[in-house]
């Protein structure tokens, strides 16, 4: 089956794209999709094993299964810095 990943920030820019096309068994789940990416984009390795998933808008856990034409997106792990209001001194 056909899956369309979709890539942020760092990911986008280690795989040069934003968009990667998954050929995967049927109903594999995000786990094979995840392992299909660690051969496809070797570049990725570091980033795999700490990504949150979404699925058609909402976000899913790694055993979710996959069905065709599914558009999964990947989130890498995000954090605040200088401008977050917990960082701000008091003026």
């Amino acid at each position: 089956m056909h899956v369309t990943v979709i890539l942020f920030a760092q990911l986008r820019e280690k795989a040069g794209s934003g968009i990667l096309a998954l050929d995967l068994p049927h109903r594999a789940d995000l786990k094979q999709a995840v392992e299909a990416i660690r051969h496809q984009q070797p570049a990725l390795e570091p980033y795999l094993d700490n990504l949150r998933f979404s699925l058609h808008m909402d976000f899913v856990e790694a055993d979710t299964t996959l069905h065709e034409g599914d558009e999964v997106v990947l989130i890498p792990p995000v954090s605040g810095g200088y401008g977050c209001s917990a960082s701000r001194q008091n003026p």
